[in-house]
Formats: structure tokens, C-alpha cells, sequence
């Protein structure tokens, strides 16, 4: 088995929950089954004092992995939890503000981009990593096509390390780590059928092991 640093790493995207607690030990639990570079955790449609308990509670299991925890979308709530990180959905002025108010302190990344041009702007304000698709855009079994084209595209040009979304098929992951990107975002994949998580991590690190392409150094 190689180290995974030389290969497509994999991202948990936390699912929404109206149960913390629950939500809680199913990410603990997903952990445990192998590498992850990094949870994500959004708000969703949680109040911010949820998200906020949220937050803190999640932020030390994931830590405690060997994860980095980004919080998205609200420095406040990244800040009171000591999280490792922001992602910012939004589009290059936001994203150039974070950079500036919490970098290198924190990893400041994300994106959305649809386009080469957009995701090119967003480039030149340097953020830790470029996001293409979207945090709850697995609607489907496999990756986004666009998204894929997208980080092929980037990751051939650009030095920023990117995350692509998976799809809700574990599988998905392969597609898009044949890209050349970096890491692989996943969310239902893992958490659609949380007593699995562990066993889906374990699997989708195997299959990378097995079939990644490997990075040069």
C-alpha cells in the first residue's frame, strides 16, 4: 500500500441532521474506516446557535482523526469551534476577504465555479483549494460531468490543489481521482446509510490504493 499523500484523497461532506448527537458518532464512526484529508461542515438550514453547537461538537472528533475540520460559510462560528479551516461557497470577493482576514491562521478555500473563467478568478486570489460542484450536489450516482471536465482542467494547469463532488455511488471517487484532482468530495456515498460509513471510507481508500493515478513529486 502507497502513503495516500500520493494519490486523490478523499473529503467527507457532513450530511443534515436534526440530531447532533446521532450525526456526532456516525462521523466518528466514518473516521475510522480509513484516510480523510478533511471534513466539510455545512449549516444547511440549521439556526446558527445549532450550527454552532454543531460545530463543537463536531470539530475535536474530527481533529482527533487526524482531519482537518472546515467550517463553512460562517468565520464566527469556525472561530468559537478552533476549527482548521473556512470554506467559502461563494465567489472570488468573498473568498478574497476570508484570505485575508484569517489566512494563514486558518485554511481558507472553496469556489463553486461553473466555468474555466470563474474558476480562474477565484484562482487569482489565491485561495488553499478550489471546490468545483457543490456542497449537497450528489444527486446522482456519478460525479458531475462538468465538474469532472472542470478539475481535469484545473488540476492540469493550475498548482491550487482542487476538490471535485463525488456522486452518491462510492465508485464515483475513482472518476473523479482519473481527473488528476487532488481530493474527492463525498457525502451521501458515505452517510446514505450511516451504520456503513466506516466500511464505505475503508472501501473507497482501497479502491484509490488500488486505481489512482499517483501525483508526481
Amino acid at each position: 500500500m502507497t502513503t495516500p499523500e500520493d494519490r486523490c484523497r478523499l473529503v467527507l461532506i457532513v450530511p443534515e441532521t436534526d440530531d447532533a448527537g446521532k450525526l456526532e458518532k456516525i462521523v466518528e464512526d466514518a473516521l475510522r474506516g480509513g484516510d480523510v484529508a478533511s471534513v466539510i461542515i455545512p449549516q444547511y438550514t440549521s439556526s446558527d446557535a445549532e450550527f454552532q453547537r454543531l460545530a463543537e461538537a463536531l470539530v475535536p472528533v474530527v481533529q482527533a482523526a487526524g482531519a482537518a475540520a472546515l467550517v463553512a460559510g460562517d468565520s464566527r462560528v469556525a472561530g468559537r469551534a478552533r476549527a482548521d479551516g473556512l470554506h467559502i461557497a461563494a465567489g472570488a470577493p468573498d473568498l478574497a476577504e476570508a484570505l485575508e482576514k484569517f489566512s494563514p491562521k486558518l485554511i481558507v478555500g472553496g469556489g463553486n465555479a461553473t466555468d474555466r473563467h470563474h474558476a480562474l478568478e477565484i484562482g487569482e486570489v489565491k485561495p488553499d483549494y478550489m471546490f468545483f460542484g457543490k456542497l449537497d450536489g450528489d444527486i446522482k450516482p456519478e460525479a458531475h460531468p462538468k465538474n469532472l471536465a472542470l478539475g481535469e482542467w484545473w488540476a492540469s494547469m493550475i498548482e491550487i490543489p482542487c476538490i471535485v463532488m463525488g456522486g452518491t455511488d462510492p465508485a464515483s471517487a475513482l472518476d473523479v481521482a482519473q481527473t488528476g484532482a487532488e481530493f474527492v468530495a463525498l457525502r451521501l456515498a458515505v452517510f446514505g446509510e450511516p451504520e456503513q460509513a466506516a466500511s464505505i471510507v475503508a472501501q473507497v481508500n482501497a479502491l484509490l490504493d488500488e486505481k489512482a493515478p499517483r501525483f508526481e513529486d
